[in-house]
């Protein structure tokens, strides 16, 4: 069983910042790629960046250039910086992960989701 924790979420102002991590925990042995997603209400959800165990990034469109995804492999954590953060951002926000437990296959796994409210 592997369980994902979100955290660092909240009600920030227009311009401001905030730093979400996700901390993957159970029975790991390996995992593949790390992301987060959001769903706004009324809205799909939709993803906002990924990265692989090597540390390579994409991004939406609608967040390039201000938010950044990292990872630490050590601590299976993977964190989301979110800067110049606009009223359209707010959306609870979803951690997502592809991990080996053990035998094949990789499988899929989410956070709970933490919600981000960017208004003045």
């Amino acid at each position: 069983q592997v369980q994902l924790v979100e955290s660092g979420g909240g009600l920030v102002q227009p311009g401001r910042s905030l730093r979400l991590s996700c901390t993957a925990s159970g029975t790991i042995f390996s995992v593949n790629v790390m992301a987060w997603h959001r769903q706004a209400p009324g809205k799909q959800r939709e993803l906002v960046a990924d990265i692989s165990s090597g540390g390579h990034a994409n991004y939406a469109d609608s967040v390039k250039g201000r938010f950044t995804i990292s990872r630490d492999n050590a601590k299976n954590t993977v964190y989301l910086q979110l800067n110049s953060l606009k009223p359209e951002d707010t959306a609870v926000y979803y951690c997502y992960a592809h991990v080996l437990t053990g035998t094949l296959p990789y499988r899929n796994y989410w956070g709970q989701g933490t919600q981000v409210t960017v208004s003045s």
